[in-house]
């Protein structure tokens, strides 16, 4: 590697970069959960459908082409991989603004889905070979705040552009900026130096062999997924509730989520990496053992704020939860890196996000929105509320699959 792209300064602007792309990630898949309620009424859907779109749609071959771009970016160029998936994803969120059906937006989820599927990986491979050991949960956490503040930039952009224009107007938008944003990735972000073994092709199966037999991995992998269960269905359904239940408009949605997600979320995913490092490093059990108190502390906090009745109550609820709830992501994903050799780590990101967004994201929102539709004969507009607090309890299942993982992690970890 040279001296430049070495230097400490140039590592940040690569880590910045790559935060960039990342909250754009996350603002084209969130954007959705914001415009469900004028998508529902101008396309005549379901909760069960919107459920659909939010998840199955997005994490059908997001989740299963994620291996085998991650093995094309662990064979051949990580930063070209992730140029080329922001300008997929981007492309086909701009094409969400033309839908005229339930069908065609499906679709259309479908391939913001096969664009992001070949950013996240890559990049966790390319934050550890530009960041020694001791620094990586930290920079993993700041690579994660793309997760809080694309959501936050999702819901207050959108909300703000289709309460002022029309919802068409917001996908458009987004899905434009980010395909500008994807050459000035590539001529900034350079390839990072690997080990001589990076340019051997690397079986799928050495890989799977690796993982599969590691407890640790699947007791990671398992935590995560249900920990997702509740992110992405309670993140997707939230804007709703919050119209439903709470009588606020889209907008008022939209700056109550955004400053939540700004708040909690940008504290709780710094929080977790500032532990995991700290911890992590005299101990590796607790790169699991964090998160799984921070679940089971969160869990109840979240089921009163969701029962409330008043908005600010209900804020000022979720803040602490929403922030523990983030801050699984720089242990974890930290950990996840160090259950194989340096040139594996992007197939094992990837095998990894496979079991957590198959799970997590494909049932998550779709679930919440099937379980209101089933409890809406009793409860009716209250459905939605029930649907998420019964949601909730899979975070008390994800603190269980992370306690499990810590010693389990002692003997699996591969230092480099």
């Amino acid at each position: 590697m040279t001296d430049r792209t070495s230097s400490p300064a140039y590592r940040g602007v690569v880590l910045a970069m790559l935060l960039l792309v990342y909250t754009f990630n996350f603002l084209d898949r969130q954007i959705l959960g914001i415009l469900a309620g004028p998508i529902k009424a101008e396309l005549r859907l379901t909760d069960t459908q919107l459920g659909a779109l939010g998840g199955i749609a997005f994490a059908l071959l997001y989740s299963t082409l994620a291996i085998p771009l991650a093995l094309l970016a662990d064979r051949t160029s990580r930063t070209w991989v992730i140029t080329v998936s922001l300008a997929i994803w981007s492309g086909f969120t701009a094409l969400c603004g033309l839908a005229g059906n339930f069908m065609q937006m499906f679709l259309f989820r479908i391939g913001v889905g096969v664009g992001e599927a070949g950013g996240v990986a890559p990049s966790y491979a390319v934050i550890s070979d530009y960041f020694p050991q001791h620094q990586r949960a930290r920079a993993l956490s700041i690579y994660s705040l793309g997760i809080p503040l694309g959501s936050a930039g999702g819901v207050l952009l959108g909300g703000y552009i289709a309460q002022t224009v029309e919802w068409r107007v917001a996908f458009i938008a987004v899905g434009i900026m980010g395909i500008i944003i994807a050459p000035i990735f590539r001529l900034v972000v350079r390839e990072p130096a690997r080990p001589v073994q990076a340019g051997t092709p690397v079986p799928v199966s050495a890989v799977f062999g690796i993982l599969a037999a590691k407890r640790s991995f699947w007791f990671l992998a398992l935590g995560a997924a249900c920990s997702s269960m509740c992110g992405y269905g309670v993140a997707f359904w939230l804007p709703s509730l919050l119209m439903r239940s709470f009588g606020l408009d889209l907008l008022g949605a939209g700056q109550f989520l955004g400053g939540l997600l700004l708040l909690g979320g940008v504290a709780g995913v710094l929080l977790g990496g500032f532990l995991g490092d700290a911890m992590g490093n005299r101990d590796k059990a607790w790169f699991a053992w964090v998160p799984a108190i921070s679940y089971v502390i969160g869990m109840p906090l979240f089921v009163v704020g969701v029962l409330s009745s008043s908005v600010g109550f209900a804020f000022a609820l979720f803040l602490i939860p929403q922030a523990l709830v983030y801050v699984w992501l720089g242990p974890v994903l930290t950990a996840v890196q160090h259950l194989v050799p340096p040139h594996m780590r992007a197939s094992a990101s990837a095998t990894f996000l496979l079991i957590n967004n198959l799970v997590g994201l494909g049932l998550g929102s779709w679930s919440v929105g099937a379980l209101s539709d089933a409890l809406a004969p009793t409860y009716g507009h209250e459905a939605l509320r029930y649907a998420i607090v019964a949601a909730l309890g899979f975070y008390l299942l994800a603190g269980l699959f992370m306690a499990l993982a810590g010693k389990a992690l002692r003997r699996d970890w591969v230092t480099a």
